[in-house]
């Protein structure tokens, strides 16, 4: 089971085409599209997010995130009328941006808490960091491992590649980063890799060390020579 998504939004369309685009990232995750009146107009209906929310609920809890202002009180009041704790909770985060970080939080194994706050991050997401001099590398242990790749997908670490590497890591214990040039990017955050702006035929590097550094460089490197799993009908 995993932490259940709910889009609330005004417009039908909006919230099937996110829901759309989300779950490309982790098709596994009950992502449940709540967007528009009854009778096909924009707004948002109490009753049809409520419906969404059970849909959503496969026992790990739901989330739901909204696009504007009424759409969070329709939101809210479906949080509020729950019985005791509930099973959903709302997300203060971008539409878009919380939507795919969620999704590949729940997909990895979070609870519905750490989705909240990866979907809250998605807005703030800080850029890639240089990496240390290297008069102030600290010691690293000897489980220190690094791998260069050549990325042949041609959308690079964008959206899906980026949410791939992130997942291919769950579970694993190590600490990853991604360098490209001068900027260095959490290997666990879809964001901070996408912040890389890393392109196809770009090379990469894949630092890790930790426990298991050899078994998640094999990870990310055969993900990389697997193309990504680039569906050939998907785009992203």
């Amino acid at each position: 089971m995993t932490v259940g998504l709910v889009l609330v939004s005004h417009s039908a369309k909006l919230a099937e085409g996110l829901a759309e685009v989300a779950a490309q990232m982790a098709p596994e995750v009950a992502l449940v599209p709540a967007g528009g009146l009854p009778d096909g107009g924009i707004g948002t209906d109490y009753d049809a997010v409520v419906t969404a929310v059970g849909q959503a609920d496969s026992g790990d809890g739901v989330v739901l995130l909204y696009d504007l202002g009424s759409a969070r009180m329709t939101a809210e009041l479906v949080v509020e009328a729950q019985t005791g704790p509930g099973p959903a909770v709302l997300a203060e985060a971008p539409f878009v941006e919380g939507a795919v970080a969620a999704v590949v939080a729940a997909a990895g194994g979070a609870g519905r808490d750490e989705v909240v706050r990866a979907a809250a991050a998605a807005g703030a997401a800080p850029a890639a960091e240089p990496p240390p001099r290297a008069d102030e590398q600290p010691a690293r242990a000897t489980d220190a491992e690094s791998v260069e790749l050549v990325l042949a997908n041609e959308d690079g670490l964008h959206a899906r590649p980026a949410a791939l590497l992130a997942r291919s890591l769950t579970g694993i214990d190590a600490e990853v980063t991604v360098s490209l040039g001068e900027q260095r990017a959490d290997a666990h955050s879809m964001m901070s890799l996408m912040s890389l702006g890393a392109r196809a035929g770009d090379t990469i590097t894949v630092h890790a060390h930790g426990a298991q550094a050899a078994q998640a460089l094999r990870a990310v490197k055969e993900l990389a020579e697997r193309n990504f799993d680039r569906p050939r009908d998907v785009c992203g």
